[in-house]
């Protein structure tokens, strides 16, 4: 297995996911930012903190995770989406992020994790989508 290091943020509002995702990237050698489970939360983190990268869920129990990357995007912090959301329910401005179907294994989101690094080839995220 590939290492890596730095602080990846999460956001997933489902616990038992969201602690697979933790322990996935700690395994890996990432320090891990949450999980989050809400985009408030998530948002209070990145007040205190910058990451390196993030995964998030599109969909959480209080809205949505778009808010999250908006923030992200303004800070040039690369991230992907981890979610079963369909793309429309996507901003045009985040059509083209990477995006990691759920469910997946652990090696997926590595794989995933690793594309975001700058020069990584990265796969189209959504049938039809533009490459990143």
């Amino acid at each position: 297995m590939e290492s890596f290091s730095g602080l990846a943020l999460v956001v997933e509002d489902e616990a038992v996911l969201a602690l697979f995702v933790a322990e996935v990237l700690e395994g890996a050698g990432w320090r891990v930012l949450g999980p989050a489970a809400s985009s408030a939360e998530a948002l209070g983190l990145l007040a205190d903190a910058s990451p390196d990268l993030a995964v998030l869920d599109v969909r959480l129990r209080r809205g949505n995770a778009l808010p999250v990357a908006e923030a992200l995007a303004s800070r040039g912090v690369p991230f992907l989406f981890a979610t079963a959301a369909e793309p429309f329910e996507l901003t045009a401005a985040f059509q083209d992020r990477p995006v990691l179907r759920k469910p997946f294994q652990g090696r997926d989101l590595l794989a995933a994790v690793a594309a975001l690094r700058p020069g990584a080839q990265r796969r189209r995220p959504w049938p039809g989508a533009a490459a990143a």
